[in-house]
């Protein structure tokens, strides 16, 4: 190639790449946000007229707004017709940008109404059911007697719906189990926890010593929505299979502390962490099940999002609470049994 044929070229990719970045400001600036919101009530709700009611709008108004994204955008985001409502590809990556979108938005007072000289801030803490270290209490009590303007909301969830507060910057900082990598998010061991089997007072295994796999077989069942292959509960479900657990389920929960009342309630035996319920054991609420047998490790990490805005308040809390943790070997990060 000659050099003005590469000259040619060369200038032919500079000028390609300078019209993407000119369509693409061109975008930023002209495009009614109004319509960005609109799509992900859209995409939210399922349906044209549930997006028209959630909104307080007219239904023509809601399809035509949903038709000028999409010619703004130039691709089709949402097939619809009588009987069909589907999001394309197209439909979904934007409906995951909007997402993140709003919720950058949404923190923005937390943000701007700061004050300089100390730090203030809210700090939003989504966590899945009995998160039990002293490492997090510890930290919580240290940095309120140092930042007594600081403010918490913490609230309990499913572990998948801590991971899409995160991924949405709903939320400061998440606690939960995790069932694979997750991409765009940072994650960090927190701690490690035991289960084991046990059963309420009522049982007719309570109070028996020398129990053998055999007479767990038959048995009914309380357990976790996330007991399952490949879920976040994986290695309970590979005991249950080990032991040829009965597939008869009493009780199912997505909360901690509902399957420890099933439990006790005497409705079947179920896996609980044993840091959590010792004082349940000693006070005779609870019997261990297989206590010579390994109990099963369980990992809970905290994530956050890399690119959420944070406050100074969230950013001395995340800054402490981390400091503490690698300060702290994992062997004392490890509660139960350590077998």
């Amino acid at each position: 190639m000659n050099d003005n044929m590469k000259q040619t070229n060369d200038i032919s990719r500079s000028n390609g790449a300078n019209s993407i970045s000119e369509n693409l400001n061109r975008i930023a600036w002209d495009l009614d946000w109004n319509l960005l919101r609109t799509f992900m009530v859209i995409a939210q709700e399922k349906s044209i007229t549930k997006a028209a009611l959630f909104l307080k709008l007219k239904q023509p108004t809601i399809s035509n707004a949903l038709r000028r994204l999409e010619t703004k955008l130039d691709c089709q985001l949402i097939e619809r017709g009588p009987r069909n409502f589907k999001i394309t590809h197209n439909g979904d990556a934007l409906f995951q940008e909007c997402k993140e979108l709003f919720g950058t938005i949404g923190r923005l007072p937390n943000i701007i109404n700061e004050p300089h000289e100390n730090i203030q801030g809210h700090i939003k803490i989504t966590l899945a059911s009995h998160v039990v270290t002293p490492i997090l209490d510890e930290t919580l009590s240290e940095f309120h007697k140092l930042n007594p303007n600081a403010t918490f909301s913490i609230s309990v969830k499913g572990s998948q719906e801590v991971v899409n507060d995160i991924q949405e910057k709903q939320a400061t900082l998440g606690i939960c189990l995790l069932r694979e990598p997750l991409e765009g998010l940072e994650k960090q061991l927190f701690y490690r926890e035991y289960f084991s089997y046990f059963c309420g007072a009522s049982h007719s295994l309570f109070g028996k010593k020398n129990i053998t796999i055999d007479d767990l077989r038959g048995q009914q069942r309380v357990t976790f929505y996330t007991d399952n292959l490949g879920d976040v509960l994986h290695p309970l479900a590979v005991l249950r299979g080990k032991v040829h657990l009965s597939d008869t389920l009493t009780g199912v929960s997505n909360n901690l502390e509902e399957v420890r009342r099933m439990i006790m309630a005497g409705l079947g035996i179920g896996p609980l962490p044993i840091h959590v319920v010792e004082r349940d054991i000693i006070n005779g609420r609870l019997w261990r099940l297989l206590p010579d047998n390994p109990p099963t490790a369980i990992d809970v990490f905290t994530i956050q999002h890399p690119k959420a805005i944070f406050n100074s308040a969230e950013k001395e809390f995340l800054k402490m609470l981390n400091q503490k943790i690698l300060a702290t070997a994992l062997i004392d990060r490890t509660y139960g049994d350590k077998a």
